[in-house]
């Protein structure tokens, strides 16, 4: 074959071929060096003569430039969400409202019972065949067009097989291959990077990539599982025969989809894939059923956001067993002496547990652990490691038990409990070594002071060198005293040095959450200081005034209150404004703008802004950012891996923006919206 252009269209159909084969398939039918010679031969013929690229040539999975921003990505027909299931009585009652939608004729009702696969919902459009574009779900209506990054995963077809004419979308999920996860996260630690610590959010954030070549390698599969449109004239009868056309058209489906009759049927499939569960190379949390025939779903239709036609199976978090080899008591900011559970690292829900908070002293006292015990460990809503209970055995009582040290693990001093809250503390703020790194690193953090450079290793120094034990004392740090650290050259310690200084001009906002108060996070600290607008008429509020800022209740009153009447609080704040801190009163809310009064809850991970970032826009605005929903909400903005929050919104009918909706909202004239 001599001529360029039939060499370069083989070697395109070719290479295409072995792809499938390989990712989809696992019955690879040459060696990777021969792939490799073949793709060099067409990477030769390409830049030889640009016009034989093919729109479907594998060369054309990365390449270009990246994005300078995640375009907005418009759903055709709106991504619908699914109602849940969590037992097998709601599966039942399911089924009774199809059949009596269906009028009660339709007999026993076959079901497709699919694995609900815990990744990134995605859709991809194609045209004539051709991959045109593809996008995040976002909000069901609009998402995150991230076409550059669809191109980079080989089980995405660039070009449909046996392609039909028009417009067609397809829908599934984006997620990683775990054994291939794991093998990543080793290359990333040998090479010091960061590992990820959860598959679901890395497949998310991996996606929201701008830049292709950081996409390119990562273990990414794409199963299809749903159409979004199908071209005009296609005549397919059921969900099973849209997985097979799927499979011929060369994307990976499921093997483990199942076709049942009746309620029965779909019980047993959802048990037999919860069996499987531990032992897929992907992760899945529940199961999807589906009625099958395309009549019947065209006949049950839709309620407001769901199909009448399917629902989602959610199993329990997964439970699994492990040694618990020893227990450590962790000091916190506020003198919070936290049991830990040093744990037989285990695999659960997707992620390597070896490490897991106890939460308290009634805790360790209900779960009466003894080092060397086996335990079962859950990650609560598939998200926070927690052991459940100790699995009984002959040697428990022999082993020896965890208690509560009678002083404080860092400083000896005795630990006194804390009734309300339930908490063990230590009572020595100042002297204990613990209690000052963590208050320390606090001032210094990104919501706080910001001061770049102050990071854990410097502190430790500082600390251990007897520096720093309160927060002004970083405002008395000196060259002098910075080079006389182990490893700080002079370059770092001009670094800090002009950190440190450019902090001063921090906002009140800023300065009165760095103080450590407990209960006083970015929004409450944000609310005070637009109520009080100084840092004296904040120290001279009381109780009663306090709780009359909207949000604040007697708990948070309470705590401010106690915390500015304290002298050795009062003498740090003025050694602070001594030392040329200047508490900064914050930038008026927009107070003609058409978002005071409107509240707003942030979750889920957007896909351009810091949530901390969003909320000053919000707030800039005049809105108020809350950290629950309630009847008050105004809007609650999602992003990716948003959970409860968002639920909970749609169950009390509050609006739901995306980060775009947002933004467009912000920027609306005043009064709009």
């Amino acid at each position: 074959m001599t001529d360029p252009r039939q060499r370069a269209a083989w070697l395109v159909s070719e290479l295409n071929r072995h792809s499938r084969l390989y990712h989809e398939n696992n019955e690879p039918e040459i060696s990777d060096q021969e792939y490799d010679a073949l793709y060099r031969e067409l990477e030769t013929l390409e830049e030889a003569d640009p016009a034989l690229r093919l729109a479907d040539s594998p060369t054309q999975r990365v390449g270009g430039q990246a994005s300078a921003a995640l375009e907005p990505f418009v759903h055709e027909v709106p991504m619908l969400s699914l109602q849940n299931a969590f037992s097998s009585a709601e599966l039942d009652e399911f089924d009774t409202r199809v059949h009596r939608h269906l009028g009660g004729s339709a007999g026993v009702i076959e079901y497709q019972v699919e694995p609900k696969l815990d990744g990134l919902a995605m859709e991809i459009v194609y045209e004539d065949g051709l991959l045109i574009r593809g996008g995040t779900r976002g909000d069901g209506q609009v998402g995150e067009d991230v076409t550059h990054n669809l191109r980079t995963i080989p089980s995405v077809p660039l070009r449909l097989n046996d392609a039909p004419p028009g417009r067609l979308s397809v829908r599934g999920e984006v997620l990683f291959d775990l054994p291939g996860f794991e093998a990543m996260n080793e290359r990333r630690e040998r090479s010091g990077e960061k590992r990820f610590e959860n598959p679901r959010n890395a497949a998310a954030g991996t996606m929201r990539q701008l830049d292709p070549r950081m996409v390119q390698g990562r273990p990414l599969w794409f199963y299809a599982h749903s159409a979004g449109l199908l071209s005009v004239g296609m005549r397919l009868g059921s969900q099973s025969e849209l997985s097979a056309q799927f499979a011929r058209w060369g994307f990976r489906v499921n093997p483990l989809n199942a076709v049942v009759d009746g309620v029965a049927g779909v019980v047993a499939a959802i048990e037999a894939l919860r069996q499987r569960r531990s032992t897929l190379d992907y992760e899945i949390d529940g199961a999807v059923v589906k009625v099958n025939a395309f009549a019947l779903q065209e006949a049950l239709g839709f309620v407001t956001r769901s199909p009448r036609w399917a629902i989602a199976y959610k199993y329990p978090p997964e439970r699994v067993r492990t040694v618990l080899d020893d227990v450590i008591f962790s000091v916190g900011r506020t003198g919070a002496v936290t049991p830990v559970a040093c744990l037989r690292p285990v695999r659960v829900g997707g992620v390597t547990v070896s490490r897991t908070t106890l939460h308290n002293q009634d805790e360790l006292a209900r779960l009466d652990l003894c080092v060397g015990d086996t335990v079962e460990v859950e990650r609560a809503g598939d998200v926070i490691p927690k052991v459940v209970q100790v699995v009984p055995d002959e040697g428990h009582a022999l082993r020896p038990r965890v208690r509560y040290p009678e002083g404080c693990p860092e400083c000896g001093t005795g630990l006194i409990r804390d009734a309300e809250e339930a908490a063990t503390r230590c009572p020595n703020e100042l002297g204990c070594p613990a209690q000052v790194r963590r208050a320390i690193l606090h001032f210094a953090s990104r919501l706080c002071m910001d001061i770049e450079g102050l990071g854990e290793r410097m502190v430790d120094q500082l600390v251990g060198a007897g520096l720093v034990r309160v927060p002004s004392d970083v405002y008395r740090l000196s060259m002098e005293a910075l080079l006389g650290l182990d490893r700080v050259g002079r370059l770092s310690a001009q670094n800090l040095v002009n950190a440190i200084m450019s902090s001063r001009a921090r906002g009140l906002d800023r300065v009165v959450m760095a103080l450590g108060i407990r209960h006083v996070g970015e929004s409450t600290a944000r609310d005070l200081a637009r109520r009080f607008g100084s840092i004296d008429a904040l120290m001279a509020a009381g109780p009663g005034e306090l709780q009359a800022v909207d949000g604040i209740g007697e708990v948070v009153a309470t705590s401010v209150a106690t915390f500015m009447a304290n002298d050795r609080n009062r003498q740090e704040i003025e050694a602070l404004r001594s030392l040329g801190v200047q508490f900064a009163p914050i930038a008026a809310a927009r107070s003609a703008g058409g978002l005071v009064g409107r509240v707003f809850v942030l979750t889920g991970t957007l896909p351009n802004l810091a949530r901390e970032d969003a909320a000053r826009l919000i707030e800039a605005a005049g809105g108020k950012v809350s950290g629950s929903v309630s009847k008050k909400t105004s809007y609650v903005v999602a992003g990716s891996e948003a959970g409860s929050k968002l639920e909970k919104a749609r169950e009390l009918n509050v609006a739901i923006l995306d980060e775009a909706a947002m933004l467009a909202l912000l920027a609306a004239p005043s009064g709009a919206g």
